[in-house]
C-alpha cells in the first residue's frame, strides 16, 4: 500500500475486555464513539486473554488496540499483550490503556509500552484525538 493510501484508510482498532472484568459499558460506548469517529472498530467480547487479544489484533491487521481493565489486573494483563504482540514482530501497534488505574501505575504501563491510560470520565474526544494523532505517527515511522 503506499503512503498516501495508508495514511487515509480508516483506523482499525480492537476494543478488547481482559481478564475476569464482565464491566463493558465503558468498553461499548468507546467502541460506538470510535466507529463514530470514522474507526472500523472490532470488539473482542468479554473475558479475553492476553494471547486472544494479541492473535485477534494480528488477525485482523489492526492499526491499535484499546484495552479496558477494571478489576486491577491491568498490571500484569496490559503488558502481556504488548509482549505478546512483540514476541510476533508486532509491536508497532498501539496499545491504549483505559479503565480503574491508578496515577502510579501509569509510568510502569507506559514503560511496557501500554499509552493513554484513560480513566473514567476522559472525553471522548481526548482519547479519539489521542489514538489518531499516534496512529499518524506510527503509520510515518512504517512508510
Amino acid at each position: 500500500m503506499q503512503r498516501q493510501e495508508q495514511e487515509k484508510r480508516p483506523i482499525r482498532i480492537l476494543v478488547a475486555k481482559l481478564g475476569l472484568d464482565g464491566h463493558d459499558r465503558g468498553a461499548l460506548v468507546l467502541a460506538r464513539a470510535f466507529r463514530d469517529a470514522g474507526m472500523e472498530v472490532i470488539y473482542s467480547g468479554l473475558f479475553c486473554t492476553p494471547e486472544q487479544v494479541a492473535k485477534m489484533a494480528i488477525d485482523e491487521d489492526v492499526d491499535a488496540v484499546a484495552m479496558s481493565l477494571l478489576n486491577g489486573a491491568h498490571l500484569t494483563l496490559f503488558p502481556r499483550v504488548a509482549k505478546l504482540l512483540k514476541e510476533k514482530g508486532r509491536d508497532d501497534i498501539l496499545l491504549v490503556g483505559g479503565g480503574i488505574i491508578p496515577e502510579q501505575d501509569k509510568p510502569s504501563l507506559e514503560r511496557e509500552g501500554i499509552l493513554g491510560n484513560f480513566g473514567p470520565g476522559t472525553p471522548l474526544s481526548r482519547i479519539i484525538e489521542f489514538i489518531r494523532e499516534e496512529v499518524v505517527k506510527r503509520r510515518r515511522r512504517r512508510g
